[in-house]
C-alpha cells in the first residue's frame, strides 16, 4: 500500500507533529517526538511504535524504514512520506534526519518504577536544562542504570531537546516524575542507598565511599545544588575534587562519573567477585 504523500506545511497532520515541540501541547496530546533513523528503530525494539510517522523517500527505501513504516501500520498509526526540508519544519533542525515520529508517552508514575530491575538508579532535584536530562540519561543507559527519576520541577524529559541528548535512552530507560516527600517515602519502602551529590558538610570523596545497591545517586539543581532538607534525608553525601579553578562539574558530567564509580564497586557482585578492570 502506498503511502500517504504529504508536502505542504500547512497539512493538518504535519502542524500536529510540530506542535508537538510544545511542552503544553506534549501533554495535551499525550505524545512526544523522537527522529532518526537509528533511534527510532530503537525505539520500536524497546516496545515503542510509533503513532505518527513521517518518512523521506530515501529512509522509506531503508529496510530500517520500511520496517517502521509497516510497524507503524500494523499498530493502527498514521505513516507519511514527506520531503526533508517538512522534518526540518517540524524538528526546527536544518540539517533534518529523514524520520521523525510521535510516541505515547509512558506512565512515569514513581509506583510503576521497578526498582529492584537495575543496581543503579540517577534521581535528579529541580534540574532545569532538559539536555543534561537527556545526557544522563544516556549514561543511564551506559552503565545500565534503571533509569531517572524526576522530582518536583525538573524540565520536560519528552521535550525534542532531551530526547535528542538521550541518544535513545529515553526509550531503553525508565523514567518517573515524584514529588521529594513521596520519593523518600517510596524509597524508604525498601532496600535503597540514597546518595546525594554536595560540595559542603558531611561529605567524603566519592572514591572513598561504598556504595551498596540499589543506589540512588541524588543530583541537584545546576545552580543551587541540594536543598537543605534533601541533604539530611539521604544515607551518605560524597564529592568530586576539584583541582582545578572551577568550583563544580556540569551536574550530567558529575553524574556520569559517579555512575561509573559506583558500577566499579558493584559489578564484582555481578561477576562473581572479580572486577572487569581487574581480570
Amino acid at each position: 500500500m502506498t503511502l500517504h504523500e504529504i508536502t505542504s506545511p500547512a497539512n493538518p497532520l504535519i502542524k500536529r507533529l510540530k506542535s508537538l515541540s510544545d511542552k503544553r501541547a506534549r501533554r495535551e496530546e499525550g505524545l512526544f517526538l523522537g527522529e532518526g533513523l537509528r533511534v527510532c528503530t530503537e525505539a520500536l525494539a524497546a516496545g515503542y511504535v510509533p503513532a505518527m510517522l513521517a518518512i523521506t523517500p530515501e529512509a522509506e527505501a531503508h529496510p530500517l524504514g520500511q520496517q517502521l513504516v509497516h510497524a507503524t501500520r500494523a499498530g493502527g498509526g498514521q505513516a507519511m512520506r514527506v520531503p526533508r526540508d517538512l522534518v526540518s519544519r517540524i524538528t526546527g533542525k536544518d540539517n533534518a534526519q529523514g524520520v521523525v515520529a510521535a510516541y505515547p508517552i509512558p506512565d512515569t508514575s514513581l509506583a510503576r518504577l521497578e526498582r529492584d530491575s537495575a543496581p543503579l538508579w540517577l534521581v535528579a532535584d529541580n534540574l532545569r536544562d532538559p539536555g543534561n536530562l537527556g545526557t544522563m540519561l544516556r549514561s543511564c543507559d551506559a552503565t545500565g542504570a534503571g533509569g531517572l527519576i524526576l522530582l518536583d520541577d525538573c524540565a520536560d524529559p519528552f521535550s525534542l531537546e532531551a530526547v535528542r541528548a538521550s541518544m535513545g535512552a529515553v526509550f531503553s530507560r525508565q523514567i518517573a516524575r515524584a514529588g521529594a516527600d513521596a520519593f523518600f517515602a517510596w524509597v524508604r519502602q525498601g532496600a535503597g542507598q540514597v546518595v546525594g551529590a554536595a560540595l559542603e558538610g558531611r561529605t567524603v570523596d566519592y572514591r572513598a565511599h561504598r556504595f551498596v545497591a540499589p543506589v540512588f545517586l541524588l543530583m541537584g539543581n545546576e545552580q543551587a545544588g541540594l536543598p537543605e532538607a534533601h541533604v539530611a534525608r539521604c544515607d551518605a553525601l560524597v564529592r568530586l575534587p576539584m583541582k582545578g579553578t572551577a568550583d563544580s562539574l556540569n551536574v550530567a558530567v558529575a553524574a556520569a562519573v559517579l555512575l561509573y564509580a559506583a558500577l566499579d564497586q558493584l559489578e564484582p557482585l555481578a561477576n562473581g567477585g572479580v572486577s572487569d578492570s581487574l581480570a
